[in-house]
């Protein structure tokens, strides 16, 4: 095991949280499909997600992981708990049209005595959960009654432990660096695909040791940096082109730090020279809602709380923001670094509590341009607790 990661003792407190949820929604079982969810449980971390796993996790007994074959043999290498009785489906399953991966699983778990009636859990919007998977599970042990978790892992992730803050603050310190390196490279004339190159090297290259003496190695994002353009900065989620940067144009850049699979994301939006007027306009009030945003996310609490303060600052521009605030993030494997639990909307009542982590992202997508400034946050006590850090700003570079 590579000092800094997960303890076996951290795994155990976990798992019995989880058990704690499933008995109070009257579950016998768990199927976790999520790799974010196999991995804040067992300590798992391989590419291996794009053949179905699972991690299956009984009310009481050892849970038992189960996946390919090839990457079966090498759990070990990165589980902490349950490697070593890994179950490894036969190679000859893989992308068959005839029959499934998961009708050898389930029929492994009957003979040892798992086919048994009762409630088991499974997750239904987990990205890497197939139908052909679920189909196979519910035939090959029809005494189970199957019912949808409802994020049920994912809900008992919502507030960290001091370990998985420490994890996210060395996260926060990939993604500034990360963000500096990119803002360091818009230039006039140099492609957008280069750029890409230099933040995805900053992203796995980390950070170099300090005057503490601390290194953080970084780690692959879920997402990839996606950068809104010129006319694209309308439009969220965009990646790049090779189109060139050029003076006079504006993008907005969203990326992530990634450490031990712990994910702090950031977006900054950076002018190349003097932006327009709509657009200095447009970051003087997001920068000033987000502020006050930020301000309100403390104990006791509400997302819906939040997004008040938010709006009311916007209300004084005559600007409405339609889409979330933000959501939860923690631990991230492709193709997302949301935990899907809490949003940071007008109708999220959850009471928050110290030691949740947000992502809070301001964007503000107008037509022809737009403006994003984002945050890694903790709750604590006199507000947001920020993880990240770059000039919450709109970043004006000045060309030659």
């Amino acid at each position: 095991m590579l000092d800094g990661l997960v303890t076996g003792a951290e795994l155990d407190t976990r798992l019995e949280r989880v058990r704690q949820a499933m008995r109070e929604a009257e579950l016998d079982a768990l199927i976790v499909a999520d790799p974010a969810n196999i991995f804040y449980l067992s300590g798992y971390n391989a590419w291996s997600f794009y053949t179905p796993q699972i991690l299956f996790v009984p009310l009481t007994g050892t849970p038992i992981l189960a996946m390919r074959e090839m990457d079966a043999l090498g759990a070990h290498r990165t589980a902490i708990r349950y490697a070593d009785d890994v179950l490894g489906y036969p190679e000859r399953l893989v992308h068959r049209p005839d029959t499934h991966p998961m009708v050898w699983v389930a029929q492994v778990l009957r003979e040892r005595g798992y086919a048994t009636p009762g409630r088991v859990g499974f997750e239904g919007d987990a990205h890497f959960f197939a139908v052909r998977s679920y189909l196979a599970l519910r035939d090959g042990a029809p005494e189970w009654t199957l019912v949808e978790s409802r994020e049920l892992v994912n809900w008992v992730r919502l507030v960290k432990s001091d370990f998985e803050i420490g994890e996210m603050r060395r996260a926060g310190r990939v993604a500034s660096e990360a963000m500096r390196c990119a803002v360091e490279l818009i230039e006039d004339g140099r492609p957008l695909n280069e750029l890409a190159a230099g933040v995805m090297a900053a992203q796995a290259r980390g950070v170099p040791e300090d005057e503490g003496g601390e290194s953080v190695d970084g780690d692959y994002p879920a997402i990839v940096p996606m950068f809104l353009y010129g006319d694209g900065a309308d439009t969220p989620h965009l990646t790049w082109t090779a189109e060139r940067f050029v003076r006079g144009e504006a993008m907005s850049i969203e990326l992530a730090g990634a450490h031990h699979r712990y994910h702090a994301p950031l977006a900054r939006t950076v002018s190349l020279g003097a932006p327009s007027r709509d657009l200095d306009r447009l970051a003087g009030a997001t920068v000033e809602g987000l502020n006050a945003a930020l301000a309100e996310l403390k104990p006791g609490n509400t997302p819906a709380d939040v997004t008040a303060a938010w709006d009311a600052v916007l209300a004084r521009y005559d600007l409405e923001k339609k889409s979330r605030l933000g959501y939860s993030i923690g631990i991230g494997f492709p193709p997302d670094w949301g935990e899907r639990t809490v949003s940071i909307r007008a109708d999220d009542t959850t009471v928050l509590q110290e030691n949740m982590t947000f992502h809070v992202i301001a964007g503000m997508w107008m037509t022809g341009y737009g403006f994003e400034v984002s945050e890694s946050v903790r709750v604590a006590p006199g507000g947001a607790d920020v993880l990240t850090d770059a000039p919450r700003t709109l970043i004006i570079k000045e060309t030659p």
